[in-house]
């Protein structure tokens, strides 16, 4: 099973680099590398970044206008807040949270930056959430600004866009992303990450980034099964399309205002989500109540994933068993801001 080794060592084959070209046509890139997990190719991605200062300075530590500014949403994954948190200790990277999806605080912060290298990160699905970055607006200030624009496509992969390309294909702006992360986790059905970018870009990150240096590689019958899940999303546009259709359906049921897949239903306090997820259960549904960390406090929520392994009686069972936490179907719903974004004050480094 195991390739008992790293890439860079041992651990890479002919299956390996099948997958890479298959996900960097995919993602109209020029190549990608394979990372052992979503979370890991993220920290790779972050350190990369990173040492580029410590590169630059030759043998001492990058003043700080040398360091890398990076800027990064609110409630980003937590595998990018940890990387950039990392490269942020070791003195190489200057880090700003801007406000949820709030490009005209993002353009402050920009324009109040005088480091010269700047890196946008932002997911392009938010997971606890199920909200889209807002990618169109997010192009317009990278051409204004000039800076790197880096998106975690984890949840958007294989399920937005005609072929599946992701949240960039859905917006129509892929080739003004210039680094893309996504898991093969989530629509893949398997177990990896992956970094689609230039060869420039995937060099840098094979030579520094440590979370893929120092991990043993993808072992061989995953990596073919990731194949086969690619070659399938190729075939069966109807799985996708299927998908888009449940969310349709539950928004229709519910009156609630979704826009994915992933959906939120918050209900407060850890002991209410705790004792929906109970009900939940004991309803025939596995619906995982989240609380901190992973959320903030009194912000725990049912978190639903549609799939086109559902049918459209499963989704109406799934809201009957749902309904004493939906609020009334002829009132809009307002959500609490979830994710880090209370975790943090804004203004401050991560």
């Amino acid at each position: 099973m195991g390739p008992r080794g790293s890439a860079l060592i041992c651990g890479y084959t002919n299956y390996h680099k099948l997958v890479e070209e298959s996900l960097a046509e995919l993602k109209k890139k020029e190549d990608c590398l394979l990372c052992p997990t979503g979370f890991s190719a993220n920290m790779a991605v972050m350190t990369a970044l990173g040492s580029i200062s410590s590169l630059l300075a030759v043998g001492r530590k990058p003043t700080k206008d040398e360091r890398i500014a990076i800027f990064s949403d609110a409630l980003n994954h937590a595998s990018i807040i940890d990387g950039i948190r990392l490269v942020e200790r070791q003195q190489e990277a200057v880090s700003f949270v801007y406000k949820h999806c709030d490009m005209s605080h993002l353009d402050f912060l920009l324009s109040s930056c005088s480091i010269e290298k700047k890196v946008v990160v932002t997911d392009s699905l938010f997971s606890m959430d199920g909200d889209f970055a807002p990618l169109p607006k997010l192009v317009e200030l990278r051409r204004k600004y000039g800076f790197l624009l880096v998106i975690d496509d984890a949840h958007g992969t294989l399920i937005c866009g005609d072929n599946g390309g992701g949240a960039p294909e859905l917006f129509e702006c892929e080739n003004e992303i210039d680094i893309c992360v996504g898991t093969l986790s989530k629509a893949a059905g398997c177990m990896g990450g992956f970094v689609a970018c230039s060869t420039r870009w995937k060099r840098l990150i094979q030579s520094r980034g440590r979370s893929f240096i120092f991990s043993t590689a993808l072992p061989v019958p995953v990596v073919a099964s990731v194949h086969a899940a690619l070659h399938v999303s190729r075939k069966e546009h109807w799985r996708r399309s299927l998908v888009w259709r449940h969310v349709q359906y539950f928004a229709s049921l519910t009156k609630l205002d979704i826009t994915s897949p992933i959906i939120s239903i918050v209900v407060g306090s850890e002991e209410a989500a705790l004792r929906a997820g109970r009900h939940m259960l004991r309803s025939g549904f596995h619906v995982t109540p989240i609380r901190p960390p992973t959320v903030p406090p009194n912000s725990c929520r049912l978190r639903i994933t549609l799939s086109a392994s559902h049918s459209s009686d499963d989704i109406k069972r799934l809201v009957d068993a749902l309904a004493p936490w939906l609020p009334d179907k002829h009132a809009k719903q307002s959500f609490p801001i979830g994710g880090a974004e209370q975790s943090f004050t804004v203004s401050s480094k991560l």
